[in-house]
C-alpha cells in the first residue's frame, strides 16, 4: 500500500509541477518519457533475468498452473470488454490495452502514453493503480467469497512483488508459488499484448 501511495504522490507532484511551471523548459520541450520507457524495460528485462526463484518455478512447472495466468488475461479482457460497451470516449481498442497493464502500471502507462497520447496514458496509470491497491486492501474478501485464486487474478502482474505478501498471508504459502509464476508470465506479457492490442 505504500509503494502505491508513493507512486500516486509523484504523479500528482508531476502534474502540479507542470501546471505551474516548475520544471526547467528542456524537460518539457523534450519527450523523456521514451528514455524512462527504455530505462524500464531494461530493469524489468534485469530483474526477471536475475530471479533465480523465477525460472526455477518455470522450468518445474506443471501444465496446470499455466490456466492461472491465462484465465487472468481472459477474465480481465472479457471484463473490460464489457465495460467499454459503457464507455462513450473510449474505443474498444484502448479500453483492451489499459486492461492489458494486468495492474503494471509503471510500464503499461508510459507504453500506452508513447502510442496514444498522454490521456490514455494517465487513465492506464489510474487504473493499474487502483487494481493494485483494491487488491492490498480487499485479499481477504476476495478470498472468503471467490476462493484462494482470487487475490492472484486480482493482482495480475503485481501477483510477483507489491501484492505477493499479502496474497500469501491470505492464501498461504503454497499459493506464492502460483502467485509468482502468474506474476512473471503477464509481467512479460504486458509490453507485448499493448503493443498488439493498439498497433495491429
Amino acid at each position: 500500500m505504500k509503494n502505491s501511495l508513493i507512486i500516486v504522490g509523484f504523479f500528482v507532484l508531476g502534474i502540479l509541477a507542470g501546471m505551474y511551471s516548475l520544471l526547467p523548459e528542456a524537460w518539457l520541450k523534450n519527450d523523456l518519457s521514451a528514455y524512462a520507457l527504455y530505462f524500464l524495460m531494461f530493469l524489468v528485462g534485469m530483474g526477471i533475468g536475475t530471479d533465480k526463484k523465477a525460472w526455477k518455478i518455470l522450468k518445474s512447472v506443471r501444465l496446470k498452473i499455466i490456466l492461472v495466468p491465462l484465465t487472468i488475461i481472459i477474465g480481465t479482457l472479457t471484463g473490460v470488454a464489457f465495460v467499454s460497451l459503457f464507455l462513450k470516449d473510449i474505443t474498444l481498442r484502448e479500453s483492451l490495452a489499459i486492461g492489458a497493464g494486468f495492474g503494471y502500471y509503471s510500464l503499461s502507462s508510459i507504453f500506452i502514453g508513447q502510442i496514444s497520447g498522454q490521456t490514455l496514458g494517465v487513465m492506464a496509470l489510474i487504473s493499474n493503480i487502483s487494481r493494485e491497491i483494491i487488491t492490498l486492501l480487499g485479499a481477504p474478501l476476495l478470498l472468503k467469497y471467490f476462493g484462494k485464486l482470487a487475490p492472484i487474478a486480482s493482482g495480475g502482474a503485481t501477483a510477483m512483488d507489491t501484492t505477493l505478501p499479502i496474497i500469501t498471508r491470505s492464501t498461504g504459502k503454497e499459493y506464492a508459488i502460483i502467485s509468482v509464476f502468474s506474476g512473471v508470465v503477464l509481467t512479460i506479457l504486458v509490453p507485448f499484448l499493448v503493443t498488439f492490442i493498439l498497433k495491429f
